[in-house]
Order: structure tokens, then sequence, then C-alpha cells
């Protein structure tokens, strides 16, 4: 027996390896600060735990609906016409367990061999792998800190084939915190209403991590015309704080909606009945306090990017959402660690900050851009601030 050749196609998670390794040497006493999971330190609004609470004493612990429950689908309708001006219904939306299940349903129920998916880089870790799995391809766009992290209307241009079937629009991104304006979606989707035969898939799930001003967009709302070809992707995990949850949702074409239903009622099923009793409750509840997280992982971004940028050999932008920073380090690469060991690529970098200044971080190539590594700042300013403060005097240190 061997595994097959899809699963040859994909790597393990690179975050969730580095998050591992992290709990590994807690557990064995070592005084470690991981900055690499993609998971915000508050803990889940108490309305939503006790919605749960009760959904168990109302004995809400059966199966429900493949791909949601009716009210779950409902709150979600109202969520995407109260936050994004858009106008769906209940057949056009799709709940699945978390929103890396979403992406899996959305790829494997459409792709084909020999398909094509753009994919700006830096990317999610996920996109890539989930993509080959399907028996697509990706087709990587670099778009580096000299643009913003953000795809170009003529990268996309050039980037298209008649083999393309989808391209993914991140934003607020992970790994870099980069947002798109609505000027900067138009421009895209005036390249997109040229190629009909061109999807988007929009993960939107730090729609609620922005910063200074800015007003989140996604490209359905402000390019009408690309809603019929447009998946919108959220889910509750970063906003709600609900990341073990695992609850994502979705919104597009009923055909579309009913292929991943589909996909999902041979896999998993239903996700947990009483986490969409949660999520419910998060939805339509109180969302006075998504501002408040949001100020205060303002106030951590500005801590980290000021503190990154006085360390030898980084240089760190300033992100307009989510809680990465992705700093530029190539000019640590080359030099020699205290131990005599040298600085090749950015994963040697990241194991030098692990064995020496013990701070976790992900080193840039798990996200296709390099030399470059990503920081979650989603912990306390005082952790932060030590850590920051490893990693400066580790900086300091290589010759």
């Amino acid at each position: 027996m061997q595994p097959s050749a899809a699963l040859g196609r994909i790597q393990p998670s690179a975050t969730l390896a580095m998050t591992s390794r992290v709990f590994e040497l807690k557990r064995a006493g070592v005084d470690v600060i991981g900055l690499g999971a993609g998971e915000p330190d508050f803990d889940t609004p108490d309305f939503v735990k006790e919605a749960a609470i009760q959904a168990i004493r109302d004995g809400k612990t059966k199966y429900t609906n493949v791909d949601g429950t009716p009210e779950l689908k409902a709150a979600i309708v109202a969520k995407f016409a109260r936050d994004n001006n858009l106008t769906y219904t209940p057949d056009q939306i799709s709940v699945n367990v978390g929103g890396k299940h979403t992406l899996f349903n959305a790829f494997v129920a459409t792709i084909d061999a020999g398909d094509e998916v753009i994919v700006p880089a830096p990317y999610w870790v996920s996109y890539p792998d989930v993509i080959q799995f399907a028996g697509g391809t990706p087709v990587f766009v670099a778009a580096g800190a000299d643009q913003g992290y953000k795809l170009r209307p003529e990268q996309l241009e050039a980037a298209i084939t008649p083999k393309t079937k989808w391209v993914v629009l991140n934003s607020p991104s992970n790994p870099t915190g980069a947002a798109y304006s609505e000027d900067e979606l138009k421009a895209l989707g005036d390249v997109l209403e040229r190629h009909p035969h061109v999807w988007v898939f929009a993960d939107d799930m730090y729609e609620h991590i922005v910063y200074d001003g800015f007003r989140f967009r996604t490209i359905a709302e402000v390019c009408p015309n690309l809603y019929e070809r447009t998946l919108t992707v959220n889910g509750c995990s970063k906003a709600y704080a609900m990341t073990g949850w695992r609850i994502g949702f979705a919104a597009g074409a009923p055909w579309l909606i009913k292929a991943m239903a589909k996909l999902q009622s041979q896999s998993t099923s239903n996700p947990c009945s009483i986490a969409q009793a949660a999520a419910v409750a998060a939805l339509t509840g109180p969302q006075d306090f998504l501002k408040e997280r949001a100020a205060a992982f303002q106030t951590r971004r500005d801590l980290v990017v000021d503190m990154l940028n006085q360390a030898e050999g980084i240089v760190c932008p300033k992100p307009e959402g989510a809680f990465y920073v992705y700093p530029d380090v190539s000019g640590t690469i080359g030099k020699t660690t205290p131990k005599g060991k040298r600085i090749e690529t950015d994963e040697d970098l990241i194991g030098y900050f692990l064995d020496d200044a013990r701070v976790a971080a992900v080193h840039g190539a798990a996200f296709g851009l390099s030399p470059a590594m990503r920081i979650s700042y989603a912990t306390s300013e005082e952790l932060l601030t030590e850590a920051c403060r490893r990693i400066q005097q580790a900086c300091a240190d290589l010759r």
C-alpha cells in the first residue's frame, strides 16, 4: 500500500508545522514566544459561548443540513447585506468546516486536470496545495513589497490564458496584511470583465481587521458584473475569535454551491451543529467589539513594525489589515550566526531565531516570496515587545 498520487502533490502546512513545534518546545519547558500561528489571542465572546451552551441544552446535537442550517444560512445572508451590500438567497450560501474547507470544496468541485488558477505571491500556504490536489496548476504572480504586496491589473492580464479557471484575491492578505482599495479592485475587475471564463475566489476572512480608517470592500460589491462568477468567502474564525469552532462560509452561484454541497455530503457532512448555533449568535449579535479588537490589533501592528524596522537587516512595511507583518529580511542573508552557521535562506534565519532567540515565525518561502518572514502579532503587547527585542539582538549578533 502506498499513498495516492494526489496526496503526493501536496505538502503539510508550514504554518501548522511551526505551531506544533512551538507547542512541543513549550511542553518541554522552553521559553519560546510563538509568532507563527494565525489565531487571535482574544477569547470567543461570551454571548457566542452562551448560545452554544443553550444549543446543547436544547438538544441541537443531531445532524443538520449538509451545508448549513436554515438559521445560519439566513444569518449569513443578512451579514452579506449588512456588511458588504451584497444580496444573496439561502441557496447561494455554503457553510463549511472552516475557511480551508471552503477552499477545498470550491476547487475540488470545479478544477479539472490542466486548469490554471492565478495566485498572487505571497499567498496563504493552502492555496497552491489544494489547487494541485484537485489536479490544477497554480500560476504564481509575484506581488512584492514594491507594489504593496498587491496584484496589478497588467500582471493579471498577462497571466490569464484560455486554461485559467480561477483567480484568488485575498484581502486583507494572509501573510502580508495588504488590502485592496475600491479603486484597485475596480481596476482588476476591468481586466476580468474582458475574460468571462475566469472566476474569482474572494477570500475576505480578515475583513473586520483593518486599520487607519481603511474601508474594506469586496470585489462582487464594487464590480457588480462579476457577481455571478465570484465566490465570496468568509468565516467566523478570525474576527470572532472562533478558530477552533471551525465555521467557514461562502456565497456564490447556486450551481456552484450545490456542487460544493455534493462534495461535502461525501466528506465531512454537516459542520458541527453546536458550532453552527454559535455562529448564528456571532453574526446576528452585538458587533461593536469588532472595532475595539481591531483597534487593539492596530496598536500591536504599530509596535511590531516600529521595532522590526530597528532590527539590522530587516525592512518591515506597514500593512492595512489582518494581524500579520511580512518583513523583507534580505539584509540578513549571507551573514553568519555566533555559532558559525551562514544564513543562506529565510528558512535558515527562522531556524536561527527559533534556536538562539527562542522566537518562532514562518519563513517567506512557505508563502512563495523570499527572503522574508511572516510574523503574527495576535498576542499580547508584552510578548510582542520581548519577541521583537530578541529579534533585534539576534540580528545584531549576526556578522
